[in-house]
C-alpha cells in the first residue's frame, strides 16, 4: 500500500579515507536527501571543531545538467582551453601512457598528442564527468578549435562517460607534461571541483585555476560571501587534496576581517617556521654526516623559494626520519608540516574588499608580509542579492542603485600601488589567459603583499552564464576592464613597475553595456538618466586609461 510505503535501505560502497567516508555517509548524504533535520547532534561531534573533511563534493554525483559536453577528438587542436575555463573541473584533459590506455574502461576517446611535450609518449584524452557537470557550456564557446571539438548533448547519451571519468581522475598525473602555463597548468590536479556555484560561475574558474598552480601548498583564508559559500559549505567541501592527503587548507572568516584573518594565518606558520630554520641550522652545525649537512644546507637555500623548496623539504625530511639521532630532529619532525614554504592566499568578493573588509585589507597590504589577496570581482555584492557596492560602475542598476550608480568605481588597484610594494594586477580569464598565469606566477613569487584583481561576471548581471567568458573578453575589448601588472621588482631595477597588457579599445563601451541588463534596464526604466550616466562611465573608463598610459609611459 503506497500510504504505508517505506524506502529500501541503500547501501553505498563508497571508497576513500574512512574519515571522509564516514562523513560522506552520517552527514552528505542525508543532507543530500532533505534529511539534515532529522539528524541526532552527536552526528557532528567529529566536526565539533568546525573541522570538515576535504573533497566530500566528489560524493555527490547530483546529475543536474540536462545537457553535457561531449569531445571530437578528430576537431580537437589540444589547446586545453575547456579545461581551463571550466568552472567546476568537470572537464579535463589527461595524458596517458599505452598501459593506461590499454587498461581503460569501454568509451575513452583518444588522439595522439599532435605536438610539444609528450608527442610520441603519451596520448591525448579529455574527460567529462557527465553527473558533476552543470550543463552551462561555457567549455562549448571558449573552444578554440575553428570547427568546434565540444558540443552540448542530453546527459543521457553520455551516461558511458561516468566510468571513464572515474578511470582517469585515477591515472597518475604526469609532472613532464605539467607546468605554470595555460595549457600545462590543466595537467595538473584542480584542488577546487564540483561546487554548487551557478552554472558558468566566473569566479570558480578563477579559483581552480589558483589551486592548480600552487594547491598542494595553499593556505586560504575566505571571506564571507558567493565563495565560501561554494567554497565550504560543511560536509560537502569542493576543496579537495591529493592520494597523499596534500592539498589547501581552507578557512572562512567574517566580511570585516578576513584580510587579518589571513595575516594570521601566515604569521602563525612563519613563526613556526622560522623555529624549524634554526633547529635545521643546529642540526647542521653539529652533525657529522655529508649527506645531511648537504639536506640542511639545501632546504636553507631554498627556504623562499616555494616550487624549489617542495624537493628540498621532501629530500630533508626523509634524511632525517632515515636516522632521528637527537632531540632536535625529532622537535623538527613533529612539525615537519610547517617546514615547506606556504603559499598563503586572502580569497573575498568586492563586497569584502572594496567595501567593508577594505580596512583590514589595506592594514595588511601595508605590512609588507608575504601574502596573496585574490578579489573576485562581480562589482556587485553577490551572494546576498545584488547590492550595489564601491566597484558598481557608473550607470549601472543593483540593489540600493535602482535608478542607476551616481558616482564612479572605486580603483582599488591605483590606491594599493601607491604604497609602492605592493604587487598589483588585473586579469581577465579568457581576455588573455596567459596575462592572467603570468600574474598569479608573479603574485606568488613575489617576495611582499600581492593583489590580483579578477573580473567576474555573475548572473545578476543579468547575462546569458552560458557567454560568461565571451563577456569577459568584450569587457577588455571595450576598454571597460584594463588589463595591468604593477610588479615593484620592475622598479629595484630602475624599470618602469606599471605594465599595461589590454591593448586600445576595439569595440565602443556602449555596445558592451547593453549587452547586460543590469545597464540596458535603466535605458528602460530611467531614459532621462541613463543617457548621462553612460556617458559619465564612458568618460570614467577614458579617464582611467590614460591615466593607466601616463603611469606606464606609454
Amino acid at each position: 500500500d503506497w500510504a504505508d510505503a517505506v524506502d529500501a535501505p541503500v547501501e553505498h560502497a563508497l571508497e576513500g579515507k574512512s574519515e571522509l567516508v564516514k562523513m560522506v555517509k552520517d552527514i552528505l548524504l542525508p543532507v543530500g536527501k532533505m534529511d539534515g533535520d532529522s539528524l541526532p547532534v552527536s552526528t557532528f561531534m567529529p566536526h565539533v571543531d568546525g573541522q570538515f573533511e576535504q573533497g566530500a563534493s566528489a560524493y555527490e554525483k547530483r546529475g543536474v545538467a540536462v545537457a553535457v559536453p561531449t569531445w571530437d577528438p578528430s576537431k580537437c587542436i589540444q589547446c586545453n582551453t575547456c579545461a581551463y575555463v571550466c568552472p567546476h573541473a568537470t572537464i579535463r584533459a589527461y595524458a596517458l601512457t599505452e598501459e593506461e590506455v590499454k587498461n581503460a574502461p569501454e568509451g575513452l576517446k583518444t588522439a595522439p598528442i599532435k605536438a610539444g611535450k609528450g608527442k610520441g609518449v603519451y596520448t591525448y584524452a579529455i574527460g567529462v564527468s557527465p553527473l558533476d557537470c552543470m550543463g552551462c557550456g561555457v567549455c562549448v564557446e571558449a573552444c578554440l578549435a575553428k570547427d568546434k571539438a565540444i558540443k552540448m548533448v542530453p546527459q543521457e547519451s553520455e551516461a558511458q562517460q561516468a566510468q571513464v571519468w572515474d578511470y582517469l581522475v585515477k591515472t597518475a598525473p604526469k609532472a613532464d607534461m605539467q607546468d605554470n602555463t595555460v595549457k600545462g597548468s590543466q595537467f595538473k590536479q584542480p584542488y577546487l571541483q564540483f561546487s554548487g556555484s551557478c552554472a558558468g560561475c566566473a569566479e570558480t574558474s578563477y579559483a581552480r585555476l589558483v589551486t592548480q598552480l600552487f594547491g598542494d601548498r595553499m593556505y586560504i583564508s575566505n571571506a564571507t560571501g558567493c565563495s565560501s559559500i561554494w567554497g565550504g559549505p560543511a560536509a560537502t567541501s569542493p576543496y579537495t587534496v591529493t592520494a597523499e592527503g596534500r592539498g589547501p587548507a581552507w578557512a572562512n572568516s567574517l566580511f570585516e576581517d578576513n584580510a587579518e584573518h589571513g595575516l594570521g594565518m601566515y604569521t602563525a606558520q612563519a613563526v613556526i617556521r622560522e623555529s624549524l630554520a634554526n633547529k635545521v641550522k643546529e642540526v647542521m652545525e653539529k652533525t657529522t654526516c655529508d649527506e645531511r649537512k648537504a639536506a640542511c644546507q639545501a632546504w636553507l637555500d631554498t627556504y623562499n623559494d616555494g616550487e624549489a623548496n617542495k624537493a628540498a623539504t621532501k629530500a630533508l625530511i626523509e634524511n632525517l626520519e632515515a636516522k632521528v639521532c637527537c632531540d632536535t630532529v625529532k622537535d623538527i619532525l613533529s612539525k615537519k608540516e610547517y617546514l615547506s614554504k606556504k603559499s598563503v592566499w586572502i580569497f573575498g568578493g568586492d563586497g569584502w574588499a572594496y567595501d567593508i573588509g577594505y580596512g583590514g585589507l589595506d592594514h595588511v597590504l601595508a605590512s609588507g608580509e608575504d601574502v596573496n589577496v585574490f578579489v573576485f570581482d562581480t562589482e556587485v555584492y553577490s551572494n546576498t542579492g545584488g547590492q550595489s557596492s564601491k566597484s558598481t560602475p557608473t550607470g549601472s542598476i543593483a540593489k540600493f542603485a535602482a535608478s542607476g550608480k551616481k558616482t564612479r568605481k572605486k580603483d582599488l588597484g591605483m590606491m594599493a600601488m601607491s604604497y609602492g610594494y605592493v604587487y598589483v594586477a588585473t586579469v581577465a580569464m579568457s581576455a588573455d589567459p596567459a596575462q592572467l598565469v603570468k600574474a598569479l606566477n608573479e603574485a606568488e613569487a613575489y617576495h611582499g603583499p600581492s593583489l590580483v584583481i579578477a573580473y567576474a561576471p555573475c548572473i545578476n548581471h543579468g547575462i546569458n552564464m552560458s557567454m560568461a567568458q565571451a563577456e569577459i573578453r568584450k569587457a577588455v575589448e571595450a576598454g571597460y576592464w584594463p588589463l595591468y601588472r604593477f610588479n615593484p621588482e620592475l622598479a629595484e631595477q630602475g624599470k618602469n613597475p606599471l605594465t599595461l597588457d589590454s591593448k586600445e579599445p576595439s569595440m565602443a563601451l556602449y555596445d558592451f553595456m547593453k549587452g547586460e541588463v543590469r545597464y540596458a534596464s535603466l535605458a528602460k526604466l530611467f531614459p532621462d538618466k541613463a543617457e548621462a550616466l553612460f556617458e559619465q562611465n564612458e568618460k570614467d573608463a577614458a579617464q582611467r586609461l590614460a591615466m593607466y598610459k601616463k603611469l606606464a609611459g606609454e
